[in-house]
């Protein structure tokens, strides 16, 4: 009896670690798959355009590091990284401060009226884009906003509107209802204890919405292309775009400008990234 407890015991621990060690193998598989494509746009950033004609996926014998000069040098990149940066700091600020006040007047006003937007902001999340684009074009012509930053501001914030509105309705509903009226009762006005009351606490979701509205603004490519049409103002998404013609493309230079403007929002994200799914599900708690 007391030597087959220990084979019993054996055969137990087998049969717990085969499916551990299934699903290891399945998660490097995965990460394998998902790291791919960054060793793909790494290796054709530093190899020669022969090189590449020859062995697309090895790792090149001659480092081309005169890809990232040429590709700085061909796209402005400077210039293009100030637009970006710009746009995307300016995104940012507004996409907060009229998703929060909009949410917070939805929230905390329970009628037809407040609904209608609220519903109305709903509807914008499954409108696609292509239905917006000549309307948009026209409008930004009419009002001389192609081709300038504040335009692809507005035009960006636009687009993000809808769903960060639904995150900061669903958060304000979970913030007490006597905190801010204590403030009033004080003799605050709305607009100061919004501010100075509700705001402060909604730093949670605002920093969610300023990582996902930050990532949305920098690597847009469609609206961009809508709003700019010169280099001017073009962004880095943009002219990574001029380097693939209609009869040639610079693949090699392409791919370096890639790197180079993924770097940014990278290191940008894996600080900030501790914030996305908290404040997600914090402001999911409540539709």
């Amino acid at each position: 009896m007391n030597t087959s407890v220990p084979i019993v015991r054996v055969k137990e621990t087998s049969k717990r670690r085969f499916p551990k060690l299934i699903r290891i193998i399945m998660l490097y598989i995965i990460a394998i798959l998902f790291l791919f494509p960054f060793y793909i746009a790494i290796v054709y950033s530093i190899k020669t355009p022969i090189e590449t004609a020859q062995s697309p996926l090895a790792f090149p014998t001659h480092i081309a590091w005169s890809n990232y000069s040429d590709a700085i040098a061909a796209s402005n990149f400077f210039l293009a990284l100030r637009n970006s940066v710009l746009t995307t700091i300016g995104t940012v600020l507004l996409t907060i401060t009229v998703c929060s006040m909009a949410a917070y007047m939805i929230a905390r006003n329970n009628n037809r009226f407040y609904n209608f937007f609220y519903y109305l902001f709903m509807s914008s999340i499954m409108l696609p884009f292509q239905v917006l684009m000549f309307p948009l074009y026209k409008t930004w012509t009419e009002l001389h906003l192609l081709n300038t930053i504040p335009g692809l501001i507005i035009a960006l914030t636009g687009v993000q509107i809808g769903y960060f509105a639904f995150l900061y309705v669903g958060f304000i509903k979970t913030v007490p209802r006597e905190l801010e009226e204590s403030a009033m009762l004080d003799g605050a006005s709305r607009y100061r204890t919004f501010f100075s009351i509700i705001f402060p606490l909604l730093k949670p979701i605002n920093s969610t919405i300023l990582v996902l509205s930050a990532l949305g603004a920098w690597n847009d490519f469609v609206v961009s292309m809508i709003i700019v049409q010169k280099k001017e103002a073009s962004t880095l998404p943009l002219v990574q775009f001029q380097f693939f013609g209609e009869y040639t493309s610079e693949i090699n230079m392409a791919f370096a400008a890639i790197i180079l403007s993924m770097i940014p929002i990278m290191v940008f994200y894996l600080f900030a990234q501790k914030y996305i799914i908290g404040g997600v599900t914090a402001g999911a708690v409540k539709g």
